[in-house]
Protein backbone atom coordinates (compact mmCIF):
# COMPACT_ATOMS: atom_id res chain seq x y z
CA UNK A 1 0.00 0.00 0.00
CA UNK A 2 1.43 3.44 -1.04
CA UNK A 3 1.85 5.62 1.91
CA UNK A 4 2.97 8.78 0.59
CA UNK A 5 1.65 12.07 1.96
CA UNK A 6 -1.25 14.23 -1.05
CA UNK A 7 -0.24 17.29 -1.49
CA UNK A 8 -1.73 20.12 -3.61
CA UNK A 9 0.59 21.06 -6.34
CA UNK A 10 0.88 24.91 -6.47
CA UNK A 11 1.46 25.29 -9.96
CA UNK A 12 -1.60 23.09 -11.25
CA UNK A 13 -3.47 22.93 -7.97
CA UNK A 14 -4.20 19.38 -8.30
CA UNK A 15 -3.62 16.86 -5.89
CA UNK A 16 -0.43 14.72 -5.80
CA UNK A 17 1.63 12.13 -4.58
CA UNK A 18 5.00 13.29 -2.63
CA UNK A 19 8.29 11.86 -4.89
CA UNK A 20 9.43 8.91 -3.33
CA UNK A 21 13.07 8.76 -1.71
CA UNK A 22 15.89 7.38 -3.71
CA UNK A 23 18.78 6.13 -1.87
CA UNK A 24 22.16 5.43 -3.36
CA UNK A 25 22.30 2.51 -5.43
CA UNK A 26 26.05 1.33 -4.44
CA UNK A 27 26.77 -1.30 -7.68
CA UNK A 28 29.71 -3.90 -7.81
CA UNK A 29 30.48 -3.81 -11.58
CA UNK A 30 29.44 -0.64 -13.92
CA UNK A 31 25.97 0.32 -15.57
CA UNK A 32 26.99 1.44 -18.64
CA UNK A 33 23.83 0.40 -20.49
CA UNK A 34 25.41 -1.64 -22.98
CA UNK A 35 21.62 -1.65 -24.25
CA UNK A 36 21.52 2.02 -25.42
CA UNK A 37 25.01 2.46 -26.07
CA UNK A 38 26.68 -0.55 -27.73
CA UNK A 39 30.04 1.28 -28.51
CA UNK A 40 30.25 -1.14 -31.83
CA UNK A 41 26.89 0.07 -33.18
CA UNK A 42 24.90 2.96 -33.22
CA UNK A 43 23.53 4.11 -29.71
CA UNK A 44 20.23 3.36 -29.10
CA UNK A 45 16.64 5.36 -28.64
CA UNK A 46 14.63 3.52 -26.96
CA UNK A 47 11.09 4.43 -25.53
CA UNK A 48 8.37 3.78 -22.66
CA UNK A 49 6.04 6.36 -23.17
CA UNK A 50 6.29 7.73 -19.87
CA UNK A 51 5.16 11.62 -20.05
CA UNK A 52 6.16 14.31 -17.77
CA UNK A 53 3.92 17.37 -17.86
CA UNK A 54 5.73 21.09 -19.42
CA UNK A 55 7.03 23.29 -16.66
CA UNK A 56 8.46 26.15 -17.79
CA UNK A 57 10.10 28.22 -15.14
CA UNK A 58 8.79 31.64 -14.34
CA UNK A 59 12.14 33.44 -15.59
CA UNK A 60 14.38 31.41 -18.06
CA UNK A 61 17.69 32.91 -19.09
CA UNK A 62 21.23 32.22 -21.06
CA UNK A 63 24.61 31.40 -19.57
CA UNK A 64 28.08 31.29 -21.33
CA UNK A 65 30.72 29.47 -21.45
CA UNK A 66 32.75 30.75 -24.28
CA UNK A 67 35.93 31.69 -22.58
CA UNK A 68 35.70 28.00 -20.35
CA UNK A 69 34.73 25.18 -22.92
CA UNK A 70 34.67 27.46 -25.82
CA UNK A 71 38.35 28.11 -25.40
CA UNK A 72 38.88 24.17 -25.04
CA UNK A 73 38.60 24.05 -28.38
CA UNK A 74 40.48 27.05 -30.15
CA UNK A 75 43.70 29.02 -29.64
CA UNK A 76 42.86 30.90 -26.50
CA UNK A 77 41.90 34.47 -26.88
CA UNK A 78 43.57 37.26 -25.64
CA UNK A 79 42.69 39.52 -22.21
CA UNK A 80 41.79 42.28 -24.77
CA UNK A 81 39.43 39.95 -26.86
CA UNK A 82 37.64 38.75 -23.98
CA UNK A 83 37.18 41.80 -22.28
CA UNK A 84 35.79 43.25 -26.03
CA UNK A 85 33.45 39.76 -26.24
CA UNK A 86 32.55 40.24 -22.18
CA UNK A 87 31.32 43.92 -23.69
CA UNK A 88 29.16 42.51 -25.93
CA UNK A 89 27.88 40.30 -24.19
CA UNK A 90 26.43 42.97 -21.53
CA UNK A 91 24.70 44.61 -24.51
CA UNK A 92 23.20 41.64 -25.95
CA UNK A 93 21.83 40.62 -22.74
CA UNK A 94 20.12 43.87 -22.30
CA UNK A 95 18.56 45.70 -19.26
CA UNK A 96 16.92 42.83 -18.05
CA UNK A 97 20.51 40.97 -17.69
CA UNK A 98 19.27 37.56 -20.45
CA UNK A 99 22.64 36.33 -20.85
CA UNK A 100 23.28 35.66 -16.92
CA UNK A 101 26.56 34.50 -16.41
CA UNK A 102 29.93 33.98 -18.14
CA UNK A 103 32.35 31.72 -17.17
CA UNK A 104 36.16 31.88 -16.72
CA UNK A 105 39.37 29.82 -16.38
CA UNK A 106 41.54 30.74 -13.49
CA UNK A 107 44.56 28.94 -13.85
CA UNK A 108 47.04 31.51 -16.09
CA UNK A 109 47.82 35.22 -15.58
CA UNK A 110 45.89 36.00 -18.65
CA UNK A 111 42.71 34.66 -17.85
CA UNK A 112 42.89 36.13 -14.07
CA UNK A 113 44.04 39.35 -15.86
CA UNK A 114 40.67 39.09 -17.81
CA UNK A 115 38.57 38.48 -15.06
CA UNK A 116 39.87 41.59 -13.24
CA UNK A 117 39.31 43.77 -16.24
CA UNK A 118 35.69 42.33 -16.71
CA UNK A 119 34.95 42.65 -13.06
CA UNK A 120 36.08 46.00 -13.07
CA UNK A 121 33.30 47.00 -15.88
CA UNK A 122 31.01 47.18 -12.78
CA UNK A 123 28.41 45.30 -15.00
CA UNK A 124 25.56 43.22 -13.02
CA UNK A 125 24.77 41.03 -15.88
CA UNK A 126 26.64 38.63 -17.04
CA UNK A 127 28.05 37.68 -13.39
CA UNK A 128 31.50 36.63 -13.72
CA UNK A 129 31.82 33.31 -12.73
CA UNK A 130 34.53 30.67 -12.57
CA UNK A 131 35.17 26.81 -13.22
CA UNK A 132 38.23 25.14 -10.89
CA UNK A 133 39.77 22.01 -10.01
CA UNK A 134 38.64 20.93 -7.04
CA UNK A 135 41.40 21.96 -4.28
CA UNK A 136 41.33 24.52 -1.00
CA UNK A 137 44.04 26.60 -2.66
CA UNK A 138 41.49 27.36 -5.48
CA UNK A 139 38.40 28.07 -3.49
CA UNK A 140 40.28 30.19 -2.24
CA UNK A 141 41.22 32.10 -5.45
CA UNK A 142 37.87 32.69 -5.91
CA UNK A 143 36.84 33.87 -2.76
CA UNK A 144 40.20 36.45 -2.99
CA UNK A 145 39.10 37.35 -6.61
CA UNK A 146 35.33 38.53 -4.84
CA UNK A 147 33.55 35.81 -7.23
CA UNK A 148 30.56 34.40 -5.43
CA UNK A 149 30.26 31.22 -7.36
CA UNK A 150 32.25 28.70 -9.20
CA UNK A 151 31.79 25.78 -11.00
CA UNK A 152 32.95 22.06 -10.16
CA UNK A 153 33.25 19.00 -12.03
CA UNK A 154 31.72 15.90 -9.98
CA UNK A 155 31.63 13.29 -13.49
CA UNK A 156 28.38 10.97 -12.31
CA UNK A 157 27.98 8.05 -15.34
CA UNK A 158 29.74 5.10 -14.54
CA UNK A 159 31.93 5.86 -17.16
CA UNK A 160 33.80 8.33 -15.29
CA UNK A 161 33.34 6.77 -11.91
CA UNK A 162 34.67 3.32 -12.71
CA UNK A 163 36.79 3.49 -15.40
CA UNK A 164 38.55 6.93 -15.21
CA UNK A 165 38.25 7.77 -11.38
CA UNK A 166 38.62 4.49 -10.35
CA UNK A 167 36.08 4.65 -7.79
CA UNK A 168 32.61 3.10 -6.52
CA UNK A 169 29.47 5.62 -6.69
CA UNK A 170 29.65 5.60 -2.70
CA UNK A 171 33.45 6.72 -2.71
CA UNK A 172 32.66 9.18 -5.71
CA UNK A 173 29.73 10.78 -4.01
CA UNK A 174 31.35 11.25 -0.41
CA UNK A 175 34.48 12.85 -2.25
CA UNK A 176 32.16 14.99 -4.02
CA UNK A 177 30.71 16.02 -1.24
CA UNK A 178 33.45 16.72 0.93
CA UNK A 179 34.57 18.84 -2.22
CA UNK A 180 31.46 21.07 -2.11
CA UNK A 181 31.18 21.43 1.05
CA UNK A 182 34.76 22.87 1.15
CA UNK A 183 33.86 25.18 -1.13
CA UNK A 184 30.63 26.04 0.68
CA UNK A 185 32.97 26.65 3.54
CA UNK A 186 34.51 29.41 2.20
CA UNK A 187 31.32 31.39 1.52
CA UNK A 188 31.39 30.90 -2.24
CA UNK A 189 28.07 29.32 -3.83
CA UNK A 190 29.41 25.71 -5.89
CA UNK A 191 27.94 25.23 -9.42
CA UNK A 192 28.19 21.23 -9.61
CA UNK A 193 28.83 19.90 -13.34
CA UNK A 194 27.56 16.57 -13.50
CA UNK A 195 29.60 15.45 -16.51
CA UNK A 196 28.01 12.40 -18.84
CA UNK A 197 24.33 12.85 -16.96
CA UNK A 198 22.97 11.06 -20.25
CA UNK A 199 24.75 7.71 -19.63
CA UNK A 200 24.55 8.06 -16.03
CA UNK A 201 22.01 6.20 -13.44
CA UNK A 202 20.00 8.71 -13.01
CA UNK A 203 17.39 7.12 -10.18
CA UNK A 204 20.50 5.04 -8.61
CA UNK A 205 23.22 7.89 -8.19
CA UNK A 206 22.15 11.73 -9.99
CA UNK A 207 18.92 11.62 -7.49
CA UNK A 208 20.37 10.79 -4.19
CA UNK A 209 23.42 12.72 -5.09
CA UNK A 210 22.05 15.81 -5.51
CA UNK A 211 19.53 15.67 -3.09
CA UNK A 212 22.69 15.46 -0.91
CA UNK A 213 23.99 18.85 -2.63
CA UNK A 214 20.38 20.39 -1.96
CA UNK A 215 21.42 19.12 1.97
CA UNK A 216 24.25 20.93 2.05
CA UNK A 217 22.51 24.07 0.46
CA UNK A 218 20.13 24.11 3.22
CA UNK A 219 23.02 23.23 5.91
CA UNK A 220 25.39 26.35 4.60
CA UNK A 221 22.53 28.77 3.30
CA UNK A 222 24.56 28.94 -0.16
CA UNK A 223 23.31 27.98 -3.71
CA UNK A 224 24.27 24.93 -4.45
CA UNK A 225 23.34 24.85 -8.66
CA UNK A 226 23.16 22.02 -10.55
CA UNK A 227 24.53 21.76 -14.16
CA UNK A 228 23.54 18.84 -16.34
CA UNK A 229 25.86 18.47 -18.77
CA UNK A 230 25.09 16.30 -21.91
CA UNK A 231 28.93 15.57 -22.62
CA UNK A 232 28.19 13.33 -25.90
CA UNK A 233 25.59 15.03 -27.04
CA UNK A 234 23.30 11.97 -26.38
CA UNK A 235 20.17 13.25 -24.72
CA UNK A 236 17.28 13.40 -27.10
CA UNK A 237 14.02 15.23 -26.98
CA UNK A 238 11.51 13.05 -27.96
CA UNK A 239 8.49 12.61 -25.43
CA UNK A 240 7.96 9.33 -23.93
CA UNK A 241 11.94 8.63 -24.59
CA UNK A 242 13.75 6.61 -21.30
CA UNK A 243 16.51 7.66 -19.53
CA UNK A 244 19.28 8.52 -19.05
CA UNK A 245 18.73 9.87 -22.78
CA UNK A 246 15.10 11.58 -22.17
CA UNK A 247 16.16 15.56 -21.44
CA UNK A 248 12.78 15.94 -20.10
CA UNK A 249 13.55 12.54 -17.65
CA UNK A 250 16.75 14.21 -16.35
CA UNK A 251 14.66 17.75 -15.43
CA UNK A 252 11.96 16.03 -14.48
CA UNK A 253 13.82 13.93 -11.68
CA UNK A 254 16.20 16.34 -10.73
CA UNK A 255 13.40 19.21 -9.66
CA UNK A 256 10.55 16.65 -8.93
CA UNK A 257 12.26 13.73 -7.06
CA UNK A 258 15.69 15.92 -6.02
CA UNK A 259 14.49 18.67 -5.17
CA UNK A 260 16.79 21.05 -7.42
CA UNK A 261 15.04 24.73 -7.82
CA UNK A 262 14.33 25.79 -11.39
CA UNK A 263 16.55 28.39 -10.72
CA UNK A 264 19.51 26.66 -9.80
CA UNK A 265 19.24 24.19 -12.87
CA UNK A 266 20.98 24.50 -15.71
CA UNK A 267 21.23 22.55 -19.16
CA UNK A 268 25.05 22.16 -20.94
CA UNK A 269 25.11 20.56 -24.27
CA UNK A 270 26.84 19.43 -26.89
CA UNK A 271 26.18 18.73 -30.60
CA UNK A 272 27.54 15.29 -31.16
CA UNK A 273 23.53 14.38 -32.74
CA UNK A 274 22.74 17.46 -34.21
CA UNK A 275 20.66 18.22 -30.97
CA UNK A 276 22.10 20.63 -29.26
CA UNK A 277 19.83 23.67 -29.49
CA UNK A 278 16.52 21.36 -29.31
CA UNK A 279 17.70 19.96 -25.89
CA UNK A 280 18.32 23.08 -24.55
CA UNK A 281 15.15 24.65 -25.30
CA UNK A 282 13.66 21.32 -23.86
CA UNK A 283 15.66 21.80 -20.84
CA UNK A 284 13.62 25.22 -20.62
CA UNK A 285 10.69 24.11 -21.10
CA UNK A 286 10.54 21.20 -18.72
CA UNK A 287 11.96 23.28 -15.62
CA UNK A 288 15.71 24.68 -16.07
CA UNK A 289 15.90 28.09 -15.95
CA UNK A 290 19.34 28.35 -17.73
CA UNK A 291 20.88 26.70 -20.66
CA UNK A 292 24.70 27.17 -21.16
CA UNK A 293 25.85 28.18 -24.31
CA UNK A 294 29.52 29.41 -26.03
CA UNK A 295 29.19 31.84 -29.05
CA UNK A 296 28.48 30.53 -32.59
CA UNK A 297 28.73 27.32 -30.98
CA UNK A 298 32.27 26.83 -30.67
CA UNK A 299 33.45 23.88 -28.13
CA UNK A 300 35.03 20.48 -27.76
CA UNK A 301 34.32 18.10 -30.78
CA UNK A 302 30.95 19.35 -32.33
CA UNK A 303 30.39 22.04 -30.11
CA UNK A 304 28.52 23.71 -27.72
CA UNK A 305 25.19 25.28 -27.78
CA UNK A 306 25.30 28.26 -29.75
CA UNK A 307 23.90 31.22 -27.69
CA UNK A 308 23.07 33.32 -30.10
CA UNK A 309 20.70 30.05 -31.57
CA UNK A 310 19.12 30.08 -27.91
CA UNK A 311 18.72 34.27 -27.88
CA UNK A 312 16.04 33.33 -30.82
CA UNK A 313 14.71 30.46 -28.91
CA UNK A 314 14.07 32.70 -25.81
CA UNK A 315 12.05 35.10 -28.15
CA UNK A 316 10.09 32.38 -29.86
CA UNK A 317 8.69 30.65 -26.17
CA UNK A 318 8.56 33.93 -24.88
CA UNK A 319 7.05 36.14 -27.76
CA UNK A 320 9.67 39.10 -26.96
CA UNK A 321 12.99 39.63 -27.12
CA UNK A 322 12.98 41.08 -23.43
CA UNK A 323 15.48 43.92 -24.40
CA UNK A 324 17.98 42.05 -25.62
CA UNK A 325 19.94 43.60 -29.06
CA UNK A 326 20.31 40.77 -31.45
CA UNK A 327 22.01 43.30 -33.65
CA UNK A 328 24.87 42.90 -31.38
CA UNK A 329 25.14 38.99 -33.08
CA UNK A 330 25.85 40.26 -36.51
CA UNK A 331 28.95 43.04 -34.67
CA UNK A 332 30.28 39.38 -33.00
CA UNK A 333 29.93 37.48 -36.40
CA UNK A 334 31.99 41.02 -37.92
CA UNK A 335 34.66 41.06 -34.87
CA UNK A 336 35.54 37.39 -35.10
CA UNK A 337 35.97 37.66 -38.60
CA UNK A 338 38.15 40.64 -38.67
CA UNK A 339 39.76 40.95 -35.16
CA UNK A 340 40.13 37.40 -34.38
CA UNK A 341 40.26 36.00 -37.91
CA UNK A 342 37.52 33.48 -37.34
CA UNK A 343 35.27 32.64 -40.27
CA UNK A 344 31.72 31.90 -39.43
CA UNK A 345 30.94 29.01 -42.21
CA UNK A 346 28.32 30.62 -44.38
CA UNK A 347 25.46 28.70 -43.71
CA UNK A 348 25.17 29.32 -40.23
CA UNK A 349 21.53 30.39 -39.14
CA UNK A 350 21.83 33.76 -38.32
CA UNK A 351 25.33 34.55 -38.35
CA UNK A 352 27.10 32.92 -41.78
CA UNK A 353 27.59 35.32 -44.68
CA UNK A 354 24.94 33.52 -46.80
CA UNK A 355 22.21 32.52 -44.11
CA UNK A 356 19.89 35.19 -45.86
CA UNK A 357 20.61 34.80 -49.28
CA UNK A 358 19.19 32.86 -51.84
CA UNK A 359 20.81 32.25 -55.64
CA UNK A 360 16.92 30.57 -57.15
CA UNK A 361 15.86 32.84 -59.79
CA UNK A 362 12.23 31.70 -58.87
CA UNK A 363 12.58 32.78 -55.06
CA UNK A 364 14.69 35.63 -55.98
CA UNK A 365 11.52 36.85 -58.04
CA UNK A 366 9.35 35.71 -54.83
CA UNK A 367 11.30 37.98 -52.83
CA UNK A 368 10.92 41.13 -55.07
CA UNK A 369 7.43 41.13 -54.99
CA UNK A 370 7.55 40.63 -51.43
CA UNK A 371 10.84 40.11 -49.09
CA UNK A 372 8.28 37.99 -46.47
CA UNK A 373 8.29 35.38 -49.11
CA UNK A 374 11.34 33.92 -48.25
CA UNK A 375 12.86 35.43 -45.49
CA UNK A 376 12.59 33.82 -41.82
CA UNK A 377 11.77 37.15 -40.62
CA UNK A 378 13.28 41.08 -40.80
CA UNK A 379 16.88 40.42 -40.85
CA UNK A 380 17.49 43.64 -41.27
CA UNK A 381 15.32 44.88 -38.38
CA UNK A 382 16.80 42.43 -35.60
CA UNK A 383 20.43 41.82 -36.99
CA UNK A 384 21.25 44.50 -39.64
CA UNK A 385 21.72 41.74 -42.41
CA UNK A 386 19.09 43.01 -45.11
CA UNK A 387 17.76 39.81 -47.15
CA UNK A 388 20.42 39.12 -50.49
CA UNK A 389 20.39 37.05 -53.78
CA UNK A 390 23.37 35.86 -55.27
CA UNK A 391 23.78 36.18 -58.70
CA UNK A 392 24.48 33.45 -60.61
CA UNK A 393 23.04 31.45 -63.61
CA UNK A 394 19.99 30.93 -62.11
CA UNK A 395 19.19 34.26 -60.59
CA UNK A 396 17.52 35.68 -63.41
CA UNK A 397 16.19 39.44 -64.34
CA UNK A 398 14.43 39.51 -60.26
CA UNK A 399 17.84 38.22 -58.69
CA UNK A 400 19.81 41.09 -60.42
CA UNK A 401 16.93 43.53 -59.56
CA UNK A 402 16.60 42.74 -56.05
CA UNK A 403 20.80 42.79 -55.55
CA UNK A 404 20.46 46.25 -57.55
CA UNK A 405 17.54 47.38 -54.91
CA UNK A 406 19.05 45.36 -52.12
CA UNK A 407 22.90 46.65 -51.74
CA UNK A 408 22.31 50.34 -52.85
CA UNK A 409 18.53 50.50 -50.09
CA UNK A 410 16.69 51.46 -53.10
CA UNK A 411 13.48 51.58 -51.97
CA UNK A 412 9.79 52.65 -53.10
CA UNK A 413 9.90 54.66 -56.35
CA UNK A 414 13.95 54.64 -56.14
CA UNK A 415 13.70 50.85 -56.67
CA UNK A 416 14.32 49.04 -59.88
CA UNK A 417 12.31 45.62 -61.21
CA UNK A 418 13.52 43.11 -63.74
CA UNK A 419 12.23 45.25 -66.53
CA UNK A 420 14.65 48.25 -65.99
CA UNK A 421 17.24 48.64 -68.96
CA UNK A 422 20.14 48.39 -66.60
CA UNK A 423 19.46 45.42 -65.16
CA UNK A 424 18.07 43.75 -68.23
CA UNK A 425 22.09 44.60 -70.09
CA UNK A 426 23.50 43.03 -66.68
CA UNK A 427 21.27 39.27 -67.26
CA UNK A 428 22.65 39.96 -70.70
CA UNK A 429 26.51 40.18 -69.76
CA UNK A 430 25.46 37.25 -66.68
CA UNK A 431 24.31 34.94 -69.11
CA UNK A 432 27.74 35.45 -71.51
CA UNK A 433 29.83 34.69 -68.73
CA UNK A 434 28.12 31.28 -67.82
CA UNK A 435 27.98 30.67 -71.73
CA UNK A 436 31.77 30.94 -71.87
CA UNK A 437 32.03 28.06 -69.14
CA UNK A 438 31.63 30.06 -65.79
CA UNK A 439 31.00 27.58 -62.47
CA UNK A 440 30.97 30.00 -59.59
CA UNK A 441 28.40 33.33 -58.56
CA UNK A 442 29.56 36.48 -59.51
CA UNK A 443 31.21 38.68 -57.25
CA UNK A 444 29.67 41.67 -55.45
CA UNK A 445 32.89 43.45 -56.99
CA UNK A 446 31.99 42.13 -60.01
CA UNK A 447 28.22 43.71 -60.20
CA UNK A 448 29.20 46.85 -58.63
CA UNK A 449 32.23 47.10 -61.82
CA UNK A 450 28.99 45.96 -64.81
CA UNK A 451 26.61 48.66 -62.89
CA UNK A 452 28.80 51.26 -63.52
CA UNK A 453 30.17 50.61 -67.25
CA UNK A 454 26.13 50.16 -67.90
CA UNK A 455 24.73 53.10 -66.46
CA UNK A 456 27.91 55.04 -68.36
CA UNK A 457 26.80 53.61 -71.65
CA UNK A 458 23.10 53.93 -70.96
CA UNK A 459 23.52 57.54 -69.50
CA UNK A 460 21.25 56.27 -66.50
CA UNK A 461 21.94 56.01 -62.80
CA UNK A 462 20.66 53.93 -60.57
CA UNK A 463 23.52 53.86 -58.10
CA UNK A 464 23.15 57.68 -57.16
Amino acid sequence: MDQRKVYINPHNNLLQLEEPIYPLVDVEEPNTFRNLFPYDEIPKIAFNDRIVPHNLPDEIFITDTTFRDGQQSRAPYTTEQIVTLFDYFHRLGGPKGLIRQSEFFLYSKKDRDAVYRCMEKGYEFPEVTSWIRASKKDFELVKDLGMKETGILVSCSDYHIFYKMKMTRKEAMNHYLSVVRECLETGVAARCHLEDITRSDIHGFVIPFCTELMKLSKEYNIPVKIRACDTMGYGVNFSGAVIPRSVQGIIYGLTAHAGVPSKWLEWHGHNDFYKAVTNSTTAWLYGASAVNCSLFGIGERTGNTPLEAMVFEYAQLKGTLDGMDTTVITELAEYFEKEIGYRVPSRTPFVGKNFNVTRAGIHADGLLKNEEIYNIFDTEKFLNRPVLVAVSNTSGLAGIAHWINSFYKLKGEAAVDKSHPVVQKIKNWVDEEYESGRVTVITDDELLDIIQKTENELGIHISK
